[in-house]
């Protein structure tokens, strides 16, 4: 018995293959020069005129010719896709997670491929997430679900004028003085950072798991392409009914 997988792998190369033979003809038939011809004779109106040989072009493609072409590879490729179609909706696989003997989600092929795309963006989702900042030492806060720092204290200062007198004024000159500023502390910040990012550890956490899914599903489309098809004909019927 022949093997969904083994009809998946036929599909894909007869696909190229046959596109590529219906193509030619396609363009064979939009060349009428291909599929005309005549004959030319000449014949003096007495004995005594001139004779010319023969003309003629050979005509060298016939359009029925074609068409039976076409549909016979057609027929193949309608055969097998259909055979691996409605292999697709009778074969399973089981999604089995490690140290669980009970399948998980058992479902036929076309969805445990999208199945797969799926996790795998999702893990390309995850591994993009914001993560905390390791220098930092984050509690979580169950109130608000954010996670927090210890508060850190530091100074708001401002700058203040002040006068330095270089030289005392005397009777014969006023005093020297210079004008400079100085930072004096008004009162005190109290910073808390707060984050909705997670943890490096937790997000390892999550990738790990749907790497295991990932490989489950996997595994499931393995079990399920070992399903033993069934040759299915339609092309033939097809053709048939359209070229009669």
């Amino acid at each position: 018995m022949t093997q969904l997988n083994q009809i998946v792998a036929a599909e894909k190369g007869q696909k190229s293959r046959i596109n590529n033979d219906v193509t030619a003809v396609y363009h064979n038939l939009q060349k009428p020069a291909l599929y005309g011809g005549f004959t030319k004779t000449y014949k003096p109106r007495d004995e005594e005129g001139d004779r010319y040989p023969d003309e003629g072009v050979v005509v060298q493609r016939h359009v029925a010719d074609d068409l039976h072409t076409a549909a016979t590879k057609l027929t193949q490729l309608i055969d097998v896709t259909l055979t691996k179609d409605v292999a697709n909706t009778q074969a399973r696989g089981s999604v089995r997670l490690p140290g669980d003997d009970t399948p998980f989600l058992t479902a036929p092929v076309p969805f445990l491929l999208f199945l797969e795309k799926q996790l795998i963006d999702f893990r390309t989702m995850l591994s993009k997430v914001p993560t905390l900042d390791p220098s930092e030492v984050w509690e979580l806060d169950y109130d608000t679900a954010l996670y927090r720092t210890q508060p850190v204290g530091s100074f708001k200062t401002k700058k203040v004028p002040q006068v330095l007198v270089k030289y005392p004024a005397t009777d014969r000159h006023p005093a020297q003085t210079e004008v400079f500023t100085s930072d004096e502390i008004v009162g005190e910040w109290t910073t808390t950072k707060l984050s909705g990012a997670m943890s490096r550890a937790r997000r390892d956490e999550l990738v790990e798991r749907v790497n295991v899914f990932i490989d489950a599903v996997k595994h499931a489309v393995e079990e399920a392409n070992r399903y033993e098809v069934t040759q299915q004909t339609a092309g033939k019927a097809i053709f048939d009914k359209l070229l009669a």
